[in-house]
């Protein structure tokens, strides 16, 4: 029975469009999760969790690998044009978004370490909003992306505004606490550095956001993204906050 070459050709096309959605997909799952765990662990003081987070990185780096892999195979043996160019595309840079974020979550996770083993610390409220919204909006841009949702995506972007907001909040507070007490320098400013990770990966999924809406509009956000990240030029009077 002959074989029709034409219909064979589509069908491994449609192959690898599938096969580039389920690694975009596996990879943003794991992004997720690590987020999840590594601040459970910092909440927990929890070295065996934090630990398996920086181990599980691994994975993300190498489903990046598999992505980078399948779309240099693509653009050299199917030459995709319009949407199908885009598409491709845009998993390509969401993937090293992706595999960005998978970084700080590991950073987060090494930090988690090293605060287990000091004296514990108040964990202000502030860190724990900020890590629920960034959570939040990489679930969203993830689904965004999946869906093909420009709205999502776009309320996605705008929500960078509000972990920034958060960010400047917390490093004013963390500040003061280390101002009051020495004893907090230490265990504040691993907090502070979390946090940043937290604002970065705010970052990166609004980067994603933007990927998307080129994706299905075909062209970039017009408008300037939205950033509220004071702290490079945070003061903190110790009369003011001291009361004195």
């Amino acid at each position: 029975m002959p074989v029709d070459k034409a219909s064979h050709i589509v069908a491994a096309y449609d192959e690898e469009f599938d096969k580039l959605t389920q690694l975009i997909t596996q990879m943003g799952g794991l992004a997720e999760a690590q987020l999840q765990a590594a601040l459970r662990a910092v909440e927990k003081r929890d070295e065996e969790l934090a630990a398996s987070v920086k181990q599980q990185d691994k994975k993300i780096d190498a489903i990046e690998r598999e992505i980078d892999t399948l779309v240099v195979r693509m653009l050299a043996l199917r030459q995709p044009v319009a949407n199908d160019l885009r598409f491709t595309l845009s998993v390509l840079r969401c993937s090293s978004e992706i595999e960005r974020i998978g970084d700080y979550a590991k950073n987060i996770a090494k930090r988690a370490i090293v605060l287990s083993q000091m004296q514990a610390v108040p964990m202000t409220r502030g860190v724990g909003r900020m890590g629920s919204l960034v959570q939040r909006m990489l679930k969203d841009v993830m689904d965004a992306f999946l869906q093909g949702d420009v709205q999502k995506a776009i309320e996605v972007w705008e929500a960078d505004e509000e972990v920034d907001g958060l960010y400047t909040s917390l490093f004013r507070e963390l500040l003061t606490y280390m101002m009051e007490d020495p004893r907090h320098i230490t265990p504040c400013t691993h907090l502070l550095f979390i946090a940043k990770n937290l604002e970065r990966i705010g970052d990166h999924a609004t980067n994603i956001a933007e990927i998307i809406h080129f994706q299905v509009e075909g062209e970039m956000l017009a408008d300037a993204r939205p950033k509220a990240d004071a702290s490079n030029y945070t003061v903190v009077d110790p009369d003011e906050e001291g009361g004195a």
